[in-house]
């Protein structure tokens, strides 16, 4: 696509060139692991009540990028977290991202009929399941994250109020929600964009590079940079969502184009154009890049059994995606 190419060439200056990361086969073989998990910590559908485990299930495995459990695995990854541990805690994630998804294609809040290319939930199951689906799968959550095997209490505590945190309402998501309801047909300014998507969108994601930090024992400096990291391409993943709206298909983006213009949203894309949006991507993609920088020179990192390369593959894969 012209659009998303130019974007891509604008964005070859900029982006770290450094790794040889196959990020498709990575993110496939990721995403393969945490279907795997999720599908053993999710009830078949065979147990009663079958009809909530079966939209639970529906929607949670309609397809998707994984991108919230992928970038979790990525940052323990340069620790060398066990698996047994790593796997319940990004499938948690997971999870609490297709219940928002569920959630905000409902008919009181985006009223949307398209979700990864399949019928939304409330369109296949009804509006009274799907609500109780994107309970349900929150709920398994936070169910997913004290059962899980973590080395100490201490971790485990930490880890749950990292994702309490990033799903509630202070600068989490469902703020950043409710922020994006109020704006709608609004004037909106450059500021509370950005409330809205560090919080809606950017929260999570922020949210799953800190967890695989924290399941590794990262020290207070290795937190603080993987953490700038973490918003840093959260926003750049919302600039990139806000032009392919514009530029994609419905075919392509596996939900309905063009709905945010449509519907008067706070975007990127209407604030400050195609080409301001691509320009903003830019740097805020090189800020995150630059945060990597800054974490391989730390002395501390210098024995760490993996390294940043998968993280700058992702920053690079956000903005150049075409859905």
């Amino acid at each position: 696509m012209t659009t998303m190419t130019t974007m891509t060439e604008c964005l070859s200056e900029t982006i770290d060139q450094r790794t040889t990361v196959d990020i498709g086969r990575y993110f496939a073989d990721r995403a393969a692991l945490v279907d795997r998990w999720m599908d053993r910590l999710i009830p078949p559908v065979t147990e009663s009540p079958s009809i909530i485990h079966e939209a639970m299930r529906y929607s949670l495995f309609a397809g998707g990028k994984r991108l919230r459990p992928v970038l979790a695995m990525a940052a323990a990854e340069l620790f060398d977290v066990a698996e047994e541990s790593l796997l319940p805690v990004a499938s948690s994630l997971e999870m609490i991202h297709t219940y928002s998804l569920i959630h905000d294609d409902l008919p009181a809040m985006d009223d949307d009929d398209l979700r990864r290319g399949m019928p939304t939930c409330h369109v296949r199951y009804g509006e009274a399941i799907a609500i109780l689906a994107g309970d349900a799968l929150l709920t398994r959550a936070f169910q997913t994250l004290v059962e899980a095997p973590i080395s100490t209490p201490e971790i485990r505590i930490a880890l749950i109020a990292e994702v309490a945190r990033a799903a509630g309402t202070s600068g989490a998501l469902i703020g950043g929600q409710v922020l994006d309801l109020l704006s709608e047909g609004q004037p909106v300014t450059a500021t509370l964009l950005e409330d809205i998507h560090r919080a809606k969108t950017g929260a999570l994601i922020r949210c799953a590079v800190r967890t695989g930090a924290l399941l590794g024992r990262a020290d207070g400096s290795q937190l603080d940079l993987l953490t700038t990291y973490g918003e840093k391409i959260g926003l750049a993943f919302q600039i990139a969502d806000d032009l392919l709206d514009e530029t994609a298909t419905t075919a392509q983006l596996g939900k309905t184009a063009g709905k945010d213009v449509a519907a008067h949203k706070a975007t990127y894309t209407a604030l400050h154009g195609i080409e301001g949006a691509r320009h903003l991507a830019r740097r805020v993609t090189a800020e995150a890049i630059s945060a990597l920088d800054l974490f391989d020179s730390l002395d501390s990192s210098a024995s760490l059994p993996g390294d940043t390369s998968t993280l700058r593959a992702i920053a690079r894969f956000i903005v150049e995606r075409e859905s």
